[in-house]
């Protein structure tokens, strides 16, 4: 890392929409949510791991309902066809490189087994997710650098305070517009609800940015990762009680808010979100065929708003992933640029404050 002094985006003066942020504008402002982070930023390494926790319990024993949507399906995830098809989380949410999704997968699966050592004795196995944007620029990815315990480091270092943005956990190699990006988070408070946000951001070209900021870019010509695809990982956490179809709805929202932060979805991108609710929990088992639920009308002002705030929280996470992350060298002389901040001057979506920017 090459270091700088970073600001999230509102200590530059901006803000994004009109609902008001949670106590620290991040993802772990839904109540119970736990955010960690491995990072790998040594040698020809540039990569790491994030790990999102619905909750501090086990999640196979008490799962959450959730929802996924493929925006553009040019990726390699794990696990969320079964969250498609149950609607339920029952692991930690992992996000890390492309070519490390084996081996976070299979330490995600290992935290799992240890916690419910009667699973896969009989038919019970365990979905975990993982995540993955290409880091290959700026990191080695052959070098497979990201191990199983990083998926463990992850996991035991979630916190309920964990607000970073920029180049650590699985955003630690990656890009966004040519510029270093990497992590970026957000929240909303919607009356008595939450809804936040966290992403890993890794795609567009300098040659795109003016479909973030509304301009041509000037610094065009740098050196830039290769303009062939991208991808970002989107997580939405509500405490709001939503269905597993309402959760897939809400999903399918971050998509507006991902194309007001500039992506068209191109074809060789990976471009996924995945949204959870954690006002409910399920048990793997429990006596009597029924479970009894209550979820917000369809046609409540309350779903409207989350609609409405999940466009804000994903176009500000993709914002503060840019703002916070510093310049990065890594592999064969490549160096990641920081995003100028004078660039978002007039930036379309962007409400500009009293607060002193530079």
């Amino acid at each position: 890392m090459l270091p700088g002094v970073r600001k999230r985006l509102r200590e530059l003066g901006y803000t994004v929409g009109r609902f008001p942020t949670g106590e620290r504008n991040a993802l772990v402002d839904v109540p119970g949510v736990l955010v960690g982070h491995a990072t790998l930023a040594d040698g020809s390494a540039r990569t790491g791991v994030t790990a999102i926790l619905p909750h501090g319990g086990n999640l196979y024993t008490e799962k959450v309902l959730g929802g996924c949507h493929a925006i553009n399906a040019y990726g390699k995830p794990a696990g969320l066809s079964q969250l498609e098809e149950m609607g339920t989380i029952e692991s930690p949410i992992l996000i890390t490189g492309t070519l490390s999704v084996g081996p976070v997968w299979e330490g995600g699966l290992r935290h799992m087994l240890e916690q419910n050592p009667d699973c896969a004795r009989d038919r019970d196995t365990i979905n975990v997710i993982v995540g993955e944007c290409f880091d290959g620029w700026l990191s080695d990815a052959r070098a497979l650098a990201v191990r199983p315990e990083h998926a463990f480091e992850a996991i035991a270092s979630a916190r309920a305070d964990e607000a970073r943005e920029g180049a650590l956990g699985a955003g630690t190699g990656t890009t966004c517009f040519g510029f270093k990006s990497g992590v970026g988070t957000s929240s909303r408070r919607l009356g008595e609800l939450s809804l936040g946000c966290l992403v890993v951001s890794n795609y567009g070209t300098r040659r795109d940015l003016h479909m973030l900021i509304g301009r041509e870019d000037e610094s065009a010509g740098t050196p830039e990762p290769s303009v062939r695809g991208g991808s970002i990982v989107i997580v939405l956490a509500t405490d709001a009680p939503l269905s597993e179809r309402q959760l897939r709805r809400l999903a399918v929202r971050a998509a507006l808010g991902l194309g007001r932060a500039g992506s068209f979805a191109s074809n060789a991108s990976g471009e996924y979100a995945i949204a959870f609710s954690t006002a409910q929990r399920i048990p793997h088992r429990i006596d009597g065929s029924h479970q009894d639920f209550r979820f917000l009308r369809d046609d409540s002002s309350a779903l409207r708003q989350l609609f409405e705030g999940a466009g804000e929280v994903v176009h500000e996470s993709v914002l503060g992933s840019l703002c916070r992350a510093d310049a990065t060298a890594g592999r064969d002389g490549h160096l990641a640029q920081a995003l100028p901040y004078e660039l978002l001057e007039g930036a379309p979506g962007l409400r500009s404050s009293a607060a002193e920017r530079r």
